[in-house]
């Protein structure tokens, strides 16, 4: 009787800790399974509404091939592009940010404040005024930037070993630079390439063609599930390098290849769709505050980026009486934003 008892009270914490952890694994997918369910809808609305509206068969009969008149036009050549590429974007914006403020665990370090983003806009915005550049070449030069600046970063920060806050201290100086020759650039601009420029910085899916979503789509197909399978590691490498070795991570090679495929993602989405502000920086504290932070929240960030994306493309559109493009509307949501997470992170001591 004795030894039942005291079996059965030492098992029941377990039981009960178990118990929990099944709780919020379920909790968590069926959140997932929400936020997927809704960036679907989002997506699907962006396809049918617009000047005339479509029903959801013509928006189908047009995916599947058929010739719809007014819709295969209309849905295959304007409004298709432009959510796939707020879609992907979107994706790979949440779960680049996510992986920087995971692995250097801070919220603010997003790839839009430590400057990888400005390395984008600075190489475009060059390209477009002083090397009268345009289409595919602006976008491969912004590639380049990005890819150049997250090395240059990375290489500065790492000095006598690895260290997060260095990382972002010098991430945030390298932005400041990178944005005075943008704003040097710009101050010297005809009045033509100014707007072409103005327009890049601002973050955009207007005239969007399959031929910027599509490498954008593949660099997503290739590097998403990459990225995806090292979200344990990810989360692991959240404890601190010394704990992270003893778990069996190989904590170099992981942090470089999270790195790698976060500034791929990056760099190919800002140079499809311009640097939308702010959905890198948003995406994985919404995450965190929806979902919980306890598991890895690269799906749930980059399902949050798409939503942020579509959403905010649809609010540009038709929510007022002028057409504003997705990256003024997720600046003016994402800047109060910053401000309540710059308050949250001083007083919580910086957590996610």
């Amino acid at each position: 009787m004795t030894t039942a008892t005291i079996t059965g009270s030492a098992t029941t914490p377990a039981s009960a800790v178990a118990a929990g952890r099944r709780a919020r694994r379920r909790r968590r997918a069926l959140l997932t399974a929400v936020l997927a369910l809704t960036v679907v809808v989002v997506y699907a609305l962006s396809l049918m509404i617009g000047k005339t509206f479509y029903s959801p068969v013509d928006v189908l009969r047009v995916i599947a091939g058929e010739t719809v008149p007014g819709a295969s036009f209309t849905v295959g050549e304007l409004r298709l592009p432009r959510a796939t590429l707020g879609l992907v974007a979107g994706f790979a914006f949440g779960l680049a940010g996510v992986t920087f403020q995971t692995m250097l665990r801070n919220p603010l370090a997003s790839p839009d404040i430590i400057g990888i983003t400005s390395g984008a806009s600075a190489a475009a915005v060059v390209g477009i005024i002083v090397l009268s550049l345009n289409g595919t070449a602006v976008s491969l030069l912004a590639l380049g930037g990005a890819l150049l600046t997250a090395a240059a970063i990375y290489l500065l920060s790492n000095r006598g070993g690895f260290a997060g806050t260095r990382l972002i201290l010098i991430g945030i100086g390298v932005a400041a630079m990178l944005d005075s020759v943008v704003t040097y650039v710009l101050s010297r601009a005809a009045a033509w390439d100014l707007q072409t420029a103005m327009q890049w910085l601002t973050g955009s899916l207007n005239g969007a063609t399959w031929s910027t979503v599509l490498p954008l789509v593949v660099a997503s197909a290739v590097v998403g599930p990459i990225m995806l399978a090292q979200g344990r590691n990810l989360g692991v490498l959240r404890l601190g390098d010394d704990t992270a070795a003893a778990l069996g991570v190989h904590v170099g090679r992981t942090r470089v290849m999270l790195i790698v495929g976060a500034v791929v993602l990056l760099a190919f989405a800002t140079a499809a769709a311009g640097p939308i502000a702010f959905v890198a920086f948003m995406a994985g504290p919404i995450a965190a505050r929806l979902v919980g932070s306890g598991g890895s929240l690269l799906v749930p960030a980059a399902l949050i980026g798409a939503l942020l994306v579509l959403v905010a493309d649809l609010i540009g559109q038709f929510a007022f009486d002028n057409r504003y493009p997705v990256g003024v509307v997720t600046g003016v949501l994402g800047a109060p934003y910053l401000i309540y997470l710059l308050i949250r992170t001083n007083r919580s001591g910086g957590a996610l």
